[in-house]
């Protein structure tokens, strides 16, 4: 195996294997991945949907700009969806559709009759939703897959079970000890290590920017009754839950955000009972069981959006975090924007300014 490299990329999530694609052999690249099999931490644990208001207006351009991208690749099916509120919250729903509207999202207000005819069994209370009719469900692992056989194919090395263990600076770059005994160099260090973002960077000897995982719950319901094929993702105006078939079943998540320090993340009993509770408040329907429970991390800056860009204080240092938990449906424009910073290339589809990671100086 080869031992120079011109970009080293600390992990092969969906953030390092779409980037390791995107650079396309215009650079030697080495993936580097602390774990036994790509994808086992975030990427492996997403609720996998596309939606434009996921994320916030500072988002969406990333998520518009991708889903043409996705479509083509064939990972995307038609979901829709709903974003619900309670009577007294009409307010709020309408100005969550204003929002989206005025940056080009088709969003459509509807009224009690307009929801329940879309969410059967409709508890009473639920008087207003906005519907974006372009949401859909994502295939990840495909979408991950497809990317880090792209990388392969264009010459990107991937190394398994070999964590960054030192990294030290070099007129040229970087001398890269790895958990698997190797030592490599490398140009640019790219850090893409998702809850890890910041530890990395000390590693590096790189100020760290206050990325922060928090642990999000989702779980696997069965029903007493059939889950509607055709229910759209439901989402609480106010951030409390959401909810979504997949596969006959029912994923659900209180949409918690519990701040951790990096883990191999795992569900807490009570945060999987307050998503069934917050369930039933909304439909009259009864879990029947819970087949399945897991949870992710999800990363964020300090402002909640993602850091794309040469570390002030280092040249050879690239942010590649904080994708919160957009990272999936924004992946080919982050690493379209990221491959063009990192070749020196002129701006693509989205401004990578409000991206920058200088905007915490």
């Amino acid at each position: 195996m080869d031992s120079q490299f011109d970009i080293a990329i600390v992990g092969a999530g969906m953030a390092g294997a779409s980037l390791a694609a995107a650079l396309g052999g215009r650079a030697r690249v080495l993936l580097v991945e602390a774990e036994g099999q790509p994808g086992y931490h975030a990427t492996g644990r997403s609720a996998a949907f596309w939606t434009e208001s996921y994320g916030g207006p500072g988002v969406q351009p990333l998520t518009a700009a991708s889903g043409p991208v996705l479509r083509g690749l064939g990972v995307l099916t038609p979901r829709g969806a709903l974003t619900i509120g309670r009577a007294g919250q009409e307010g709020e729903v309408a100005a969550f559709a204003a929002r989206y509207a005025a940056i080009g999202v088709e969003v459509e207000l509807l009224d009690r009759d307009g929801i329940a005819a879309r969410i059967p069994a409709l508890r009473p209370g639920w008087t207003s939703g906005a519907l974006e009719p372009s949401t859909c469900d994502i295939d990840v692992a495909a979408l991950h897959q497809h990317y880090l056989a792209q990388a392969q194919r264009s010459g990107a090395q991937l190394r398994c079970r070999a964590a960054l263990a030192s990294a030290s600076r070099t007129a040229s770059g970087w001398t890269l000890a790895l958990a698997d005994g190797r030592e490599v160099s490398a140009g640019v260090l790219v850090d893409a290590a998702g809850a890890w973002a910041d530890p990395v960077a000390r590693l590096a000897g790189v100020a760290a920017l206050g990325i922060t995982p928090y642990r999000r719950t989702i779980a696997q319901v069965s029903l007493a009754e059939p889950v509607p094929a055709a229910l759209p993702l439901v989402l609480d105006v106010a951030g409390t839950f959401y909810f979504k078939p997949e596969s006959g079943r029912l994923w659900l998540s209180p949409h918690d955000e519990t701040p951790t320090t990096p883990c191999d993340a795992a569900p807490e009993e009570i945060d999987v009972a307050l998503a069934i509770d917050r369930l039933e408040q909304v439909v009259d329907w009864r879990a029947a069981r819970v087949e399945h429970r897991w949870a992710g991390l999800r990363s964020f800056a300090p402002d909640r959006l993602p850091v794309y860009g040469f570390a002030p204080q280092d040249g050879a240092f690239f942010w590649f975090a904080g994708q919160g938990g957009f990272g999936i449906q924004t992946a080919p424009a982050a690493a379209d924007l990221a491959a063009r910073l990192l070749l020196g290339e002129g701006p693509g589809a989205v401004d990578p300014a409000p991206y920058a990671p200088g905007r915490f100086i």
